[in-house]
């Protein structure tokens, strides 16, 4: 049985650096976070984000989404990996969060 491209699940980092000395930068960062929040991403750290895709195409679609909130000042990365290259990720330090160990076999049950 063939893999089709689109059921290939991937994961969508979102690291950022954003200015909050100020009111007006705080809110703006405080928006592009709750954004991302309900893009279905989830915080791994502070500033790092992730969410779980199914296949490039959604990649994409969350990519032009992400464009459509970009906040005005600021510092902002994406990193997409496959599912089988973010289960290598190491913890030092801790234990994963209860949403970091869901994983590609899990999705598809749903």
């Amino acid at each position: 049985m063939s893999v089709k491209e689109n059921d290939i699940f991937m994961r969508l980092f979102v690291f950022f650096d954003l200015p909050v000395t100020k009111k007006e930068d705080r809110r703006n960062a405080t928006k592009f976070r709750k954004e991302l929040l309900n893009e279905g991403f989830t915080m791994l750290q502070f500033s790092v984000y992730c969410r779980v895709c199914r296949g490039p195409d959604i990649v994409d679609r969350e990519i032009r989404r992400i464009e459509t909130v970009l906040p005005p000042k600021g510092n902002i990365r994406l990193l997409t990996v496959t599912e089988k290259q973010y289960g290598n990720m190491m913890f030092l330090v801790g234990m994963p969060e209860k949403e970091e160990i869901i994983g590609a076999e899990q999705l598809c049950l749903f």
